[in-house]
């Protein structure tokens, strides 16, 4: 087992009519109708009115993200006189996709008019379906590279739902349009064959252009929690688990610390899969005993709570040694401040996107969270938010993106009840559940690499998906 069970959601947000006038339109006009995928289980048919699809996003045993993108078999029937023109409209289709790749949220009602040509180009659909009629020759394994190659473009294709331009380029968008129906209207009496390497080549382009697009995307905020996978059952009811978020795409080890108090001995595995087996790589004897179980691993370095102290150690697994240790001023600690569950879990350590947090509660904030920027190196506070939510009343939280989500319950019945943004210092009351399935939760902490809940629910490593929301860079952005 390794990080691929991480089916990781994004939510990419709307422009709609853009990604089902691509899905159902834009493949029907090259005779992109009906394709067969097949995977490790199963068989799925793909219907002619279907077209392009998103069929699935994982992770690969790297760690990078998987996208899958449907093309159809097709027809490599002799070159004949309308090949040419067939390549022409192929071209025409390219073009328009770029153009499509920087349409403008603000010129909406431009897309009327690109709805009033989807009706007109349905009407092409039936004589390319006479493609499929003909097949009597496939090139079976290279059909199936093709297929594969589509595979993992497909959950990319979303990106361009959310994709700027401005009325000019709108306006080409229209051109493309006009020379597209001419190209069509030239070819309806006969279709022409194109073949595997021209069509191969532009889902290479494709490809290129899509991940170009998924480098555009901005921090999410949480929408659902999924899961959880139970990775394993160990230790205590008490502990921890984590990977690091900065690690690189080929660094999967796990590091497992059990219990909340009382001990000082790390375990270290190569991979998940090691984990699951219990193939132990190596293992660390802290200097200082841990407070709790919200511990967490960041940049090769473990950051821990010393224990009946609110002293943060930065400890180094490369060399061995505390590379810095500092006092967080008015912290509570030693069961004065706990989530709801206590295990002297008054101090939480965690990281995101933005770097590295710690969140607990003082006296002058009345017992309410206070969540700390810190700096990983001196272990110095950056900027401090005091929110008005009690720390006991909380069952765990974890940051996304520079916001606290606090869950409102360890026990049954548990859903991410508060959320608090630093960037904006502002908070709202959430409604998003997820299923405590072995019913009492010590830890739950964001990982922002896997995007997944690490969690110690009761004896059991498990894993909870995510699924956020995100906002798509632009030019305006900055």
């Amino acid at each position: 087992m390794s990080p691929p069970l991480l089916k990781l959601g994004a939510v990419l947000s709307t422009m709609a009519m853009i990604s089902n006038w691509m899905s159902q339109t834009l493949p029907s006009l090259v005779g992109l109708n009906t394709t067969i995928i097949t995977t490790s289980d199963t068989l799925t048919q793909i219907s002619p009115k279907e077209g392009w699809q998103v069929y699935s996003s994982a992770q690969d045993p790297d760690g990078r993200c998987i996208c899958t993108v449907v093309a159809p078999e097709q027809n490599l029937c002799s070159r004949d006189a309308k090949s040419r023109q067939l390549r022409q409209l192929l071209e025409k289709v390219q073009n328009m996709s770029q153009s499509i790749e920087v349409l403008n949220l603000r010129t909406q009602r431009d897309f009327q008019y690109v709805l009033k040509m989807e009706t007109q180009m349905k009407g092409l659909k039936a004589k390319f379906r006479q493609i499929e009629d003909d097949r009597k020759t496939l090139m079976t394994k290279h059909f199936q590279e093709l297929k594969e190659k589509m595979d993992e473009l497909l959950p990319l294709i979303p990106v361009l739902e959310q994709y700027k331009t401005d009325a000019k380029l709108i306006t080409q968008f229209k051109e493309e349009i006009r020379n597209l129906s001419a190209v069509l209207t030239g070819i309806q009496e006969e279709i022409g064959a194109y073949d595997y390497e021209e069509l191969h080549q532009r889902v290479l382009s494709l490809e290129t252009r899509l991940r170009d697009c998924m480098k555009k995307l901005t921090c999410g905020k949480l929408m659902k929690i999924t899961g959880p996978i139970t990775v394993k059952i160990s230790g205590t009811r008490f502990g921890a688990w984590m990977t690091d978020p900065l690690a690189s795409e080929k660094n999967n080890r796990v590091w497992y610390m059990d219990s909340y108090t009382n001990n000082k001995i790390v375990r270290e595995y190569k991979s998940i899969a090691d984990f699951v087996s219990g193939a132990e790589s190596r293992t660390y004897n802290l200097p200082f005993k841990w407070a709790g179980t919200n511990h967490v691993v960041y940049n090769g370095s473990l950051y821990f709570n010393k224990y009946q102290s609110n002293i943060i150690i930065k400890y180094s697994f490369d060399t061995g040694r505390v590379l810095a240790q500092r006092s967080l001023e008015y912290a509570g600690f030693h069961n004065v401040y706990p989530y709801t569950w206590g295990g002297f879990s008054d101090i939480d350590l965690m990281a995101d996107e933005i770097g590295l947090w710690a969140v607990y509660a003082t006296n002058q904030n009345a017992g309410n969270i206070v969540i700390s920027q810190l700096n990983q190196d001196t272990l110095e506070v950056l900027k401090s938010w005091s929110t008005g939510y009690p720390k006991r009343s909380a069952g765990e939280s974890f940051m996304i993106c520079g916001t606290l989500y606090v869950t409102n319950s360890h026990l049954t019945g548990a859903k991410v009840y508060y959320s608090y943004s630093t960037k904006t210092s502002t908070y709202e009351y959430t409604d998003i559940p997820f299923h405590n399935q072995y019913f009492h939760i010590s830890m739950l902490d964001y990982n922002a690499r896997d995007r997944a809940l690490y969690a110690w629910n009761n004896g059991h490593q498990v894993l909870f998906n995510v699924t956020l929301f995100h906002v798509i860079k632009t030019e305006d952005d900055g």
